[in-house]
Parts: structure tokens; sequence; C-alpha cells
């Protein structure tokens, strides 16, 4: 079976179980920048508080920028790697600004191609393929593929990369493999099914995707 072909049979069986996800309304760039960052390597839940507390302690992002280091380490802890997490916010709110001559915004993205717009991204200090990808998905509607751990997980569970590829070089394939109109429901569907069912360890589901499974491949 081709993996176009297959990708898309995924898929169906993946809307058959989970509700299909719809689309939110464009979101602010520095705003899913900020957060994406808060997110690396800790919980949804963690991440949330530490932009909840950012929000609560700061009334602009220029506020965010000029903050003594040590407080902002403070502010977003609770999401884990304080201190570099609080330099990579600031020093991507200061190439921001730089970029656009005194303006937080991503906007001047639109004016770009996605290869040239997630070069940019990526040139920013702990922004890799993940974070640029989520940033050209959600707030500029790109036909990008963020990869996360359950993407990565699952990816290589149901052969579509080979086991043994890296985060990185999964995030070149998917995004080649994955026809444009599916990547955002597919993402979403994948991450919903690696927190639901198809988990790292002991993996529970019970469901017409089971079969794409080489978790279950010997049963």
């Amino acid at each position: 079976m081709e993996d176009e072909e297959k990708i898309r049979q995924i898929h169906s069986d993946l809307l058959d179980i989970y509700e299909k996800p719809e689309r939110p309304e464009t979101a602010d760039g520095v705003e899913v920048l900020v957060e994406t960052i808060l997110s690396q390597n800790t919980t949804d839940v963690s991440r949330d508080k530490a932009y909840r507390n950012l929000q609560n302690r700061y009334d602009s992002w220029r506020e965010v920028e000029e903050a003594p280091e040590g407080e902002l380490t403070d502010v977003v802890r609770v999401a884990g790697l304080g201190p570099t997490k609080a330099e990579r916010i600031q020093k991507a709110l200061e190439l921001v600004r730089e970029e656009t001559g005194g303006d937080y915004s991503v906007d001047f993205l639109d004016e770009m191609s996605t290869e040239d717009a997630k070069e940019w991204l990526e040139s920013l200090p702990g922004v890799g393929p993940k974070t640029a990808a989520i940033v050209l998905c959600f707030h500029m509607g790109r036909a990008v593929f963020p990869v996360d751990t359950h993407v990565h997980r699952l990816s290589k569970r149901w052969g579509i990369v080979p086991e043994n590829t890296s985060r990185k070089k999964t995030h070149r394939i998917m995004e080649r493999k994955v026809p444009d109109e599916l990547k955002y429901t597919m993402h979403i569907l994948m991450i919903r099914h690696g927190r639901n069912d198809c988990e790292a360890r002991n993996p529970t589901h019970d469901t017409k995707v089971r079969k794409w499974c080489s978790a279950y491949e010997d049963e």
C-alpha cells in the first residue's frame, strides 16, 4: 500500500473514533511562539499555568522582554527549565521587535514562503522544527506538519517512518507524505490518539486503528 493511501485510511479511521477537529481562529503569532517555547519538555497543564502567570504579571510583551531575568524565571518556573525558557522568550521577543522595527508581531512572515518563514523562526534560540511548524500551522494556517512526541511515536508504530528515525527527520518525512488538506486534522488526531490510547507504554486501544500499530504485531 502506498504511504499516501495508508495515511488517508488511518485518517479516516481516526475520524470514526474522534470528533473532527475544527481549526481555531487564527491565533496571535507571538502568543503561539511564547506558548510553544513554554511547552517544551513539559505538560500542557504546566504550560498553561506558566502562560497565565505571564498574563497576570505583565501588561505587554515589552514588559516581558525587559523584565529582570530572575523575575521572569520565577514567573514561568512552573513550566520547568525556568532560566532557559525565560532567556529564550526574551531573546525571541527582542529579535521579533528588531525585525519589525518596534512591533511584537510575526505578521511579516506572511510575506515569506513557508520555507523562508521556517528558516527565520528556526534562527531564534531554542526554536526547532516543531515550534516553527506550530507557529506556521496555528497562526498562519500554512500546510505544515508539527511533530511532537505522540506524532513521532505513532508515525513509527504505523510504519510511515522507519523505527530508528529521529524526530527531526520524522518532521521532514511526515510533512512530505501527509497530503496538505489533511495536515492540520491528522496532526490533531494523532495527538489525541497518542494521549488517549496508543501510549508510549502499555498501549490500551481496542479500536480499528489497532490494525496499523506495530505494538500489536506479535499478538
